[in-house]
């Protein structure tokens, strides 16, 4: 347990022990003590409406309640400095800063280490994120999934879950079958054959970079082959080829997937008609003009969906689903997918077919990205410079930096529309929220440098008094690096990976005005030095660990 949640856990221990003392309550009656952070300081560090809550039990006005609650709370033990009662009768707790001091040797202890816990207790969660057709680059959608998605798997992984990341290969159906007929041309018309192009094959240069790698590889090997066993030939070819490039785009953007899961192994395995049958047997499907129905609207769908059309053909429904019974069939408590803005109407049938298979429908959690749109110079930029085609993710994180590529996508909900503006994202100034936060972690690199020239040697493991940390800058800092265990757990619960950026710049806000406010490196003052030295340093293990939850380094240097 952290040190806040342990100070928060005495203060409900203490107001519980109030109420008792005051007979206002017995144990069973006295409700889960909740504990509020006041937005105004001057309300408190924490504030409970417990009294409010007792007044239907104790028959009394909650104000009077509030009182003798205060008057029997045990301040030592809650570490708590004073208690006011405020409005209708809610319990506005002060702190006693001095107890914050311990947060410095708990996170010189813990290092990397620090911020981690145990709140998902070994849940197993696995996410699926990015999952694109393997028949293009990735786009800008596709980069603010992998940020958040593997920013959201790096947090649940330290708030004590055990995360698999998964990626989804769309390799079965018409685009497939559309790759292989376009490569299949583009070998042949590489190899000096008059055939034609059809208007609707991929007609873009990645098809011909393949074609011209095949050539370079295989040369004339596939041309005396049956159309048809060229084209499954060309295929497996072609994924292969796309597929390298996506896991190498995907690498450089510092994301990695345990699993990648292959749609054509649903087929190959009879998953597909194995769903087919389990729903049949369930009772969650009918027979009409030909088609096979899903019954979607018995768990709050619009409409019943076709699965099988009455060519005998799969809709695109009933592999997902069989794809989603796969997952749950590896017995993983809770199943997060992260798609894009144009799956919203996906959520509804999703959450039926999970319901229809005999799952609850609180094991699938769906989060839907929003729009993209880049900004330069106050304009919405569309198109790259240097291919005429839309921006990619490759080429956006070589523009502004991949640091700042992911930072900006992760310090927003996934589910707001998002503005990327590129002149702020390359700015070096305190407006440029990744700059504001990685210059915090490197200026407490150049106070190590500072000390070191002015002939004081920083000890990690030093003795250090902690009862010279005493200025209200120094406590407002501590308590900000003692919420982070909190703060990744509630980003965890919350599949909220913005918290975690927003944190860090309220952090480092404090970090920076602590260090104007201070004179952190004293020659003439060795223990005062070494103990402010050392908050310094708890700090900057919090920013390290924080950038590293999103997938952004911390510099040395700025």
């Amino acid at each position: 347990m952290n040190i806040l949640e342990e100070t928060k856990q005495n203060i409900r221990e203490a107001l519980r022990e109030a109420v008792l003392a005051n007979g206002f309550a017995k144990e069973e009656e006295i409700p889960t003590i909740i504990l509020e952070t006041p937005r105004d300081k001057n309300h408190g560090d924490y504030a409970s409406n417990l009294a409010m809550q007792l007044a239907r039990v104790a028959k009394k006005n909650p104000r009077e309640i509030a009182e003798g609650i205060v008057a029997h709370f045990d301040k030592e033990k809650a570490s708590a400095r004073t208690l006011e009662v405020a409005g209708p009768g809610f319990i506005n707790i002060f702190l006693d800063p001095r107890f914050l001091r311990q947060v410095i040797p708990a996170v010189l202890r813990d290092g990397a280490a620090y911020g981690r816990s145990e709140a998902g207790e070994g849940t197993s969660v696995l996410v699926e994120f990015v999952s694109a057709n393997p028949t293009g680059a990735l786009h800008l959608g596709h980069a603010r999934g992998a940020a958040v998605g593997d920013s959201l798997c790096n947090i649940l992984d330290m708030a004590g879950y055990k995360v698999e990341r998964e990626y989804y290969i769309n390799d079965a159906g018409n685009q497939i079958d559309k790759l292989a007929l376009s490569l299949d041309i583009r070998y042949l018309q590489a190899l000096g054959q008059n055939v034609e192009m059809p208007e609707d094959a991929y007609q873009g240069p990645d098809i011909m970079r393949i074609a011209d790698a095949i050539v370079n590889d295989h040369g004339d090997a596939f041309v005396s082959l049956p159309e048809k066993e060229r084209r499954e030939k060309f295929r497996e070819l072609g994924l292969d080829y796309l597929l390298e490039k996506l896991k190498a785009d995907l690498k450089d953007f510092r994301v990695s997937f345990d699993t990648w899961f292959s749609e054509t192994s649903l087929y190959m395995s009879g998953k597909v008609e194995e769903t087919l049958e389990t729903l049949r047997a369930n009772g969650e499907v009918y027979e009409e003009d030909g088609a096979t129905w899903f019954q979607s609207t018995r768990y709050g769908d619009d409409k019943d969906r076709v699965l099988v059309k009455n060519d005998g053909a799969y809709t695109y429904l009933l592999p997902d689903i069989a794809y989603h019974k796969d997952k749950l069939d590896r017995g993983f408590d809770t199943l997060v997918d992260l798609f894009g803005a144009d799956h919203h109407g996906y959520i509804a049938r999703m959450h039926a077919a999970i319901q229809a298979l005999g799952f609850p429908k609180e094991k699938l959690e769906f989060q839907v990205g929003q729009n993209v749109n880049l900004v330069k110079g106050g304009e919405r930029v569309k198109m790259s410079k240097r291919t005429g085609n839309a921006v990619t993710m490759r080429e956006l994180a070589e523009d502004v930096g991949l640091d700042a590529t992911r930072y900006f996508f992760a310090m927003r909900s996934v589910d707001t529309h998002l503005d990327f503006d590129m002149d702020l994202a390359v700015e070096e100034s305190n407006e440029n929220p990744v700059y504001y936060v990685q210059y915090a972690h490197a200026r407490v690199s150049s106070l190590f440098a500072q000390a070191a020239e002015k002939g004081v040697a920083y000890d990690p493991e030093g003795e250090l008094d902690l009862t010279l940390i005493d200025s209200e800058k120094a406590y407002e800092l501590l308590k900000k690096i003692g919420e982070f265990p909190e703060m990744v757990a509630g980003a965890a619960e919350q599949y909220a990976q913005h918290r975690i950026p927003n944190y860090l710049h309220e952090l480092s806000s404090a970090f920076h005005s602590y260090y104007n406010a201070e004179r952190i490196v004293d020659p003439e003052a060795p223990a005062l030095t070494q103990v402010r030295l050392a908050l310094a340093n708890a700090t900057q293990t919090v920013l390290r660990n924080g950038l590293t939850l999103v997938g952004v380094h911390a510099p040395e240097q700025m």
